[in-house]
């Protein structure tokens, strides 16, 4: 069944029009529990994915036990997949408002669960870098929709409601990833962390067929082929770049700083094309609001530093510390039950006080407690690890859930699957960005400290070594070197700290912008009543 609806009233204002629609007709509300249901389960599905992924880097560096992939290797296999998210979001936004958004969802959901079979079995770091970027498909295709169609599904204060709801998927996924990938990864080969989507991507596209209305809007807006090639090229240049930058420890090579300058100009000029179009996928001008504006660019500052010490976090926990991976994800709860817990405790505080009084002192600690990677070490106990932990999950959850609700809300409903694209892909491109230069720096750092220690060794151990500390860990048991391993230990929490503390100012500087974006005090509520509701015209 496809549901479009009633006439269209269009009301120019300064720089964009906003387009008005008709409610749409309210479903059963067991129905609309349900839909939640199903969406929930897909949202459970993409963090379940990525937290998996940062559990399995580790086993994934290892030769013996993974593919002995270098970092390189690794932040592309983590890059690509949010590339493809990133850059496709807002045509795959399109693509759903045309189409219907049920159908986009479930391309998505095939495509995901396809590419996660041939993650799962990919025989070396090329095929599942591919593999991951194809998954970022899926990811690209379900997300828009899905936030469609939960705004369509919902009105008033139910669908403020239904997206506090749906957003507890993300804490829920973030604390059972690592346990489910510890688990696996404890009793079956790396691949299996991927081949548990697919049960899940099957029992989410029954559900969408059998309960999803294929919701689409009115207004049939042009696909953009310039600006989505504008943006993947830019994208891929600007993080090819700042990954080669830490192959080969230098930025003057032409390799390095040439994709930067490419990229840096493609994406300028995907921006100026963007303007011009009538009817863009992807609306720069939404963002002469200073609120969407400077929130957006906060959330894409607070996720750059999310990627980047979720990045570190797992070769600390596994490499550094030597946690098995079922240790190392039982490690990491605190941060996904302070997620959990922060999203609902800030959805309270917001209903008494300014949106900017619960955030930005959210956003700062949340920036702090990446900083205190910088004073984790070798001997640390673990219960200070989980203190920071948990106080970064907790700090995290209360920016991203009220802001995220801030920004969306406040959407037309026409715009509805553009518009969360913007947003996603803000986020996206912060994740992206963080795992390439925190990678980067890591690496450079790593591979400085590590430097005065393999003199007098053999040159292949020594080749090895600079690749990573995985491998030098792996060379040193070889060779019979104990030392090397120690050495390399030290060379990484060393490049860890100095890596943290880039981070932190990057996500304080989110909390900055937060801070002069948001009003002061908290905005009052718009007396103007819902539109009358029109009948609406269906076809099956």
């Amino acid at each position: 069944m496809e549901f479009t609806y009633g006439p269209v009233v269009q009301v120019p204002a300064d720089r964009y029009p906003k387009v008005f629609m008709t409610t749409p007709p309210t479903l059963p509300r067991l129905r609309q529990q349900l839909i939640l249901a199903v969406l929930m389960s897909c949202s459970l599905l993409i963090w379940l994915d990525n937290t998996v992924l940062s559990t399995t880097l580790e086993t994934l560096a290892d030769p013996a036990r993974g593919l002995g992939a270098d970092p390189g290797q690794l932040q592309w296999a983590t890059g690509s997949y949010t590339l493809a998210f990133a850059t496709l979001m807002f045509t795959a936004g399109a693509l759903g408002d045309r189409f219907g958004h049920r159908t986009v969802f479930s391309s998505g959901l095939v495509v995901f669960a396809g590419s996660s079979l041939w993650a799962a079995y990919a025989s070396g770091a090329g095929q599942l870098i591919a593999a991951r970027a194809a998954m970022g498909v899926g990811s690209a295709l379900i997300t828009p929709a899905m936030m469609a169609i939960l705004m369509w599904t919902f009105t008033g204060p139910a669908r403020a409601a239904a997206i506090g709801i749906f957003s507890t998927s993300a804490g829920v996924g973030m604390a059972a990833g690592p346990v489910l990938a510890g688990f696996l990864l404890d009793h079956f080969w790396w691949g299996s962390v991927f081949l548990i989507n697919v049960p899940v991507a099957v029992l989410a596209l029954v559900g969408l067929t059998v309960l999803v209305p294929n919701f689409r809007s009115p207004t049939l807006r042009p696909l953009d082929p310039a600006g989505m090639l504008l943006s993947i090229s830019g994208l891929v240049a600007l993080a090819y770049g700042l990954i080669r930058a830490g192959q080969v420890t230098v930025w003057t090579r032409t390799d390095v700083w040439a994709p930067i300058v490419v990229g840096l100009v493609l994406l300028t000029v995907f921006v100026l094309v963007e303007l011009r179009v009538k009817v863009p996928s992807f609306d720069p001008r939404l963002f002469a609001q200073r609120a969407f504006s400077g929130g957006n660019v906060a959330l894409g500052l607070l996720l750059f530093g999310v990627a980047a010490i979720t990045f570190y976090n797992a070769f600390y926990l596994q490499g550094a510390l030597g946690f098995s991976p079922m240790e190392a994800g039982l490690a990491n709860i605190p941060t996904a039950l302070g997620a959990l817990a922060g999203a609902p405790i800030a959805s309270r505080l917001v209903r008494r006080l300014p949106l900017r009084l619960v955030t930005v002192p959210a956003l700062t600690v949340a920036a702090l407690t990446m900083g205190g990677y910088g004073f984790l070490g070798l001997q640390t106990p673990l219960v200070w690890i989980e203190v920071l932990l948990l106080l970064q999950g907790l700090s995290v959850g209360m920016v991203i859930g009220p802001v995220t609700a801030a920004l969306i809300s406040d959407l037309p409903l026409d715009q509805a699957g553009a518009g969360s694209a913007v947003t996603n892909t803000v986020r996206q491109t912060g994740s992206v960005m963080g795992i390439a230069v925190g990678g980067t720096i890591m690496s450079i750092m790593y591979r400085r400290a590590i430097e005065p220690s393999l003199e007098g060794a053999p040159g292949p151990v020594q080749d090895q070594a600079r690749v990573s500390a995985e491998q030098a860990r792996h060379v040193a048991t070889a060779a019979h070197r104990p030392a090397l391993a120690r050495a390399a230990d030290d060379a990484f929490i060393h490049a860890m700290h100095v890596g943290a503390g880039w981070i932190a100012v990057i996500a304080l500087l989110g909390s900055v912008v937060l801070l002069i974006a948001l009003p002061a005090v908290g905005r009052k509520k718009d007396p103007t009543p819902e539109p009358e509701r029109e009948d609406a015209r269906s076809s099956v």
